[in-house]
């Protein structure tokens, strides 16, 4: 059995933890103050000895050890010396703190072992030394014991190439290398392994992922179920997502025959997942940041990690209280999931307003209100974003759709395939004014240089020239 660990200070050199993320934020976008914790009369040695499993100095940790630091010490984030020297790839450290008593199996705030961060960097020969001294990965819940057994989906491990990676949102999400594609990989931490909730909402995420198949929902590539990390694996799309674009245009917004247009990409991808039969799939967080721009510039949605299956016997859902938002997603909820009513598909058509609003007038939806004061301005005033923009930037009819889209009654609302319908005909008339701009201006032009030259020619007064030629 491991000695109880001594925990000083967050140690912050070199390579952190394989499942690390960014540090959380709190809903009006705050960040989380790390509590104070009691600083050990032996700080300096425990610091001391992280520093140099970091450093790879094996006669520096032996003289530590030597003078009674404890092998097993920690920092902040429970992590050893053991998984520094993992992270560090430095074989000879590993050797040494295992032959002096290192917990090989010791895991750190986020479930992340030496064996997993080694693999993670791929330090294969620190992997090797690990496995023989008895480190071992946990067993993910979706292991299959039977080879014929391993889903068609499953993706190996090796084949994804995290070099030069770099976080694409916060914490979970990252760009990969595999088979020659970038790829975003989102990481599931090892706690899922013990949290029955957590292992539930991976499954249907996996299985609503495994569904979907359509050119404005972004594309499910594979996953990862038999190792530790597990991932699932989707297409990337480099230009980022639509609240990054928005940003870009704060204040301005969108031109009118663009924003239409993302418009009713969105509302083709939202349509195809409420047509999924036999059980409609409801986004629940449809949000500019979930919505992601290809390399044509056309939208497509992403994230269904709190999506749900509506079963066949029921209309609606009703939350059980697992059912947690967090951060910008209260902005573009429903009032129906705010009040905790019972709800259906109508929540997305409710968020699809606010995202079609803001894209014109460039502005969040009651952006001078916190995330969560929105929410309840939605749900208890019947609160609704103004429309501040000129006239002009609204064509005929779109106020009025966007106005039944987040109507308070979730029945008056219309479908998906209403709104495309809607939308087509908006885009239709707007293109149509476009090509007809400017028109008369030019044929008055082409009539009289078609005079001047009738005027120059033998032409009878008979000619068929005239200036419908």
């Amino acid at each position: 059995m491991a000695m109880e660990r001594k925990k000083s200070v967050k140690f912050n050199l070199g390579r952190q933890s394989s499942l690390a993320p960014e540090r959380e934020e709190r809903a009006n976008g705050e960040e989380v103050v790390e509590k104070e914790i009691e600083i050990p009369e032996d700080l300096n040695s425990i610091i001391q000895l992280l520093y140099l499993a970091n450093k790879g100095d094996v006669e520096g940790i032996q003289a530590l050890l030597d003078g009674g630091a404890d092998v097993n010490s920690v920092d902040f984030d429970s992590r050893t010396a053991l998984h520094v020297a993992a992270c560090e790839g430095h074989k000879d450290v590993v050797s040494l703190l295992i032959n002096r008593g290192a917990d090989v199996n010791c895991k750190d705030r986020w479930g992340s072992t030496p064996l997993a961060d080694a693999r993670h960097y791929k330090n294969l020969d620190v992997c090797k030394l690990l496995e023989e001294k008895g480190a071992i990965l946990p067993t993910p819940p979706m292991h299959v014991t039977n080879v014929r057994e391993v889903p068609e989906y499953e993706v190996d491990p090796q084949e994804l190439d995290f070099t030069n990676s770099v976080q694409i949102t916060k914490g979970t999400h990252q760009v990969a290398l595999w088979r020659g594609i970038r790829v975003a990989v989102k990481s599931f931490s090892e706690d899922i392994f013990t949290d029955v909730e957590k292992v539930s909402a991976f499954r249907d995420e996996l299985a609503l992922l495994q569904r979907v198949r359509h050119p404005n929902v972004v594309q499910f590539l594979g996953a990862v179920t038999q190792s530790s990390p597990m991932m699932i694996i989707t297409e990337y799309l480099p230009k980022g997502d639509l609240d990054a674009y928005l940003k870009k245009k704060a204040g301005s917004g969108l031109k009118p025959l663009k924003a239409l247009k993302h418009a009713l990409d969105i509302a083709r991808g939202m349509n195809y997942l409420h047509e999924n039969k036999p059980a409609p799939i409801i986004h629940r967080d449809l949000k500019p940041s979930n919505i992601l721009r290809d390399d044509s510039g056309h939208l497509k949605v992403a994230d269904f990690g709190i999506s749900k299956l509506l079963k066949v016997s029921t209309k609606t859902l009703k939350e059980d209280g697992s059912f947690k938002l967090s951060g910008t997603s209260w902005r573009y909820t429903a009032p129906e999931v705010i009040r905790e009513e019972a709800y259906d598909t109508k929540v997305d058509v409710f968020s699809f307003a606010l995202i079609l609003q803001e894209m014109i007038e460039g502005n969040q939806p009651l952006a001078s209100l916190t995330h969560m004061e929105a929410a309840k301005a939605y749900a208890y005033e019947d609160r609704r974003p103004e429309f501040k923009a000129s006239p002009r930037h609204y064509p005929k009819d779109l106020k009025e759709l966007i106005e039944q889209c987040w109507d308070k009654d979730p029945a008056k609302r219309p479908t998906f395939a209403d709104i495309i319908h809607k939308l087509d005909t908006i885009i239709y008339f707007c293109n149509r004014k476009n090509r007809w701009k400017g028109k008369p201006i030019k044929y008055i032009r082409n009539f009289k240089v078609l005079w001047r030259l009738r005027q120059k020619s033998d032409f009878s007064c008979s000619s068929t020239l005239s200036y419908n030629d």
